[in-house]
């Protein structure tokens, strides 16, 4: 398992070196310049989010696409995933993962926009979409549509399955001493409950889990900030002067270099936001809109609240924390989330495990409508009860095995999809340019496409 261990690590090194960074970094920096900032248009987007287009075809409502898409990417890289970054770049990590979900809106406005734009639907009336659709339908790259779905198939059982199921167990086990195997079982019975339901059960689970675990969550994180008062401005300039000199950070933080922070930052803020995976538009293609650009604002204000907001403050909660408790141990992710946390009496752990375990519940079931779809594309169908089920023994799975693996696997599998649906996205930008200018900056928001669903998907 150790040899097998550093062959990852390897692999995740090529692929998250110098060349996916600017590719990642690129391409966001490219789509917000050339869609003149969709940003400016995040309140706009938030307000959509909450508003239903009654009359569009779709499987789910706008706020149940975008619920599903976030239960999906608030998971353990918000938590966990931070303090990893942290442990392994520095407090510098914090503000590249935050600089990623910035930009990164752009990029999660245009996957929305061409999972909505390049949608097919079936002879039963169900939507499909993501970049395996606008990769086949709008570049005739169909053999690279292939090679994302399966990508996104094997990525959903680890960033989507093993590594939610393994948090949980893990930090269930250090907190009560509960077997991983009992929580593995109750998890595995939980997510079997939803699964099995399909995308609408799916989307009503997540409607009414996902506002009450980010509100607790915030909230939580706010007071913890009010008791480490006088070190959250100290954290913050910490944070930004470490990010480019990661030898300011001192005292038990990691040293290192700029690319040691910044690639650490950005896989994690990738990970915990997906910008530019290509995950969230294949739910955001299941969305009831009258046009695309409607659905790609609603889709970009998951990034704002998954890194803009909450990694942002939990990053500030973590490094707060290990300033004003010099004894936390540094080196290890989970460890010291979990440290930084339960410096807070009574509050602070209590915070910890409902947050975790909700994201991370969440996030097994958003993905696993991910890899469904993605196992529809390449089986027309046939093989999505058998994949449901091997699905739900993966969260068993998950709940017992090496963390260090886990991460690494999800990791390489998060680069391997983002490769196809950055090109996607870069190829079809003119596409993105034209719709932009039409619906959003010349004021046709309104306006219904007419022929949005008039394409059908042979069964």
């Amino acid at each position: 398992m150790q040899f097998f261990d550093e062959i990852l690590k390897s692999i995740n090194s090529f692929l998250w070196g110098w060349p996916m960074i600017i590719l990642l970094l690129g391409t966001h920096i490219y789509l917000t310049i050339v869609l003149k900032f969709p940003q400016r248009k995040i309140f706009k987007a938030i307000k959509l989010s909450f508003t239903r287009d009654k009359e569009s075809s779709g499987d789910v409502s706008q706020f149940g696409a975008l619920a599903t898409a976030l239960a999906a990417t608030i998971g353990t890289g918000n938590i966990v995933g931070v303090g990893t970054a942290i442990a392994l770049g520095g407090p510098g990590a914090v503000f590249w993962c935050w600089l990623t979900g910035v930009f990164g809106i752009s990029t999660k406005y245009a996957e929305g926009l061409l999972a909505i734009k390049y949608r097919v639907k079936t002879a039963d009336g169900k939507m499909l979409g993501g970049p395996m659709y606008a990769l086949e339908r709008g570049l005739g790259l169909k053999w690279l549509g292939i090679l994302f779905a399966l990508f996104c198939a094997l990525a959903s059982f680890g960033i989507g399955c093993t590594v939610q199921a393994n948090a949980i167990s893990t930090l269930t086990y250090e907190t009560f001493h509960i077997s991983p195997f009992i929580v593995g079982g109750l998890v595995c019975l939980l997510a079997a409950a939803v699964i099995l339901g399909g995308v609408k059960s799916i989307a009503n689970v997540c409607s009414a889990l996902v506002p009450f675990m980010a509100i607790f969550y915030v909230v939580g994180c706010i007071y913890i900030m009010f008791i480490n008062e006088a070190y959250v401005w100290p954290a913050i300039k910490l944070i930004v002067e470490s990010a480019f000199n990661p030898t300011a950070a001192g005292g038990g933080f990691v040293g290192g270099t700029f690319m040691i922070a910044a690639r650490y930052g950005i896989s994690r803020g990738l990970f915990s936001n997906e910008s530019g995976m290509g995950s969230a538009p294949i739910v955001a293609a299941a969305a009831k809109t009258r046009n695309p650009v409607r659905q790609a604002l609603v889709s970009s204000s998951g990034t704002f609240w998954d890194t803009v907001v909450i990694c942002a403050i939990t990053g500030i909660v973590i490094v707060s924390s290990a300033l004003a408790h010099p004894d936390i141990d540094f080196t290890d992710g989970a460890t010291l989330t979990k440290s930084a946390f339960s410096k807070i009496p009574f509050l602070g752990s209590t915070l910890l495990n409902i947050g975790l375990f909700t994201f991370a519940f969440s996030t097994i079931l958003g993905w696993s409508y991910y890899g469904e779809r993605a196992v529809e594309y390449l089986s027309n169908k046939k093989w999505t009860l058998v994949y449901r089920i091997l699905y739900i023994i993966a969260v068993f799975a998950g709940s017992v095995i090496s963390l260090n693996v886990v991460w690494d696997l999800a990791d390489c599998f998060n680069a391997l999809m983002a490769i196809p649906n950055l090109l996607a996205l870069l190829l079809l930008s003119k596409v993105l340019i034209r719709e932009t200018n039409h619906y959003l900056w010349k004021g046709n928001l309104d306006e219904q496409m007419e022929d949005l669903n008039e394409v059908n998907k042979s069964e």
